[in-house]
């Protein structure tokens, strides 16, 4: 799948939804549970598809889960069992940045 900035993609093996924040102009694989993610479309079935045991690690509400070397980056929007991952491997989340310090 060739994302794009805005898209909403959604799981099909549990509730996972996310928002593509930032993605590079090339083909990705992205998954959750091991099952690829597709466009979400308005209300549909939730899980349709079949999930890797070893990938169901979960995914959070409201973070942000990034690829930096390869630029992709994934806002959740809904939680689920399923881990997100990009071409196999999972996403790790995005840490804060740091704030100034204020002398």
């Amino acid at each position: 799948m060739r994302p794009r900035v805005g898209q909403m993609l959604a799981s099909t093996v549990d509730a996972t939804a996310v928002v593509v924040v930032r993605c590079p102009d090339s083909e990705l694989d992205i998954t959750c549970g091991g099952a690829a993610m597709t466009e979400a479309n308005g209300p549909g079935p939730a899980a349709t598809g079949t999930a890797d045991p070893d990938q169901m690690g979960g995914s959070l509400l409201g973070k942000r889960y990034a690829d930096e070397d390869l630029g992709l980056e994934l806002l959740c929007t809904k939680p689920g069992q399923g881990t997100l991952a990009l071409n196999g491997v999972p996403l790790p989340l995005k840490s804060a940045k740091p704030l100034p310090a204020s002398d």
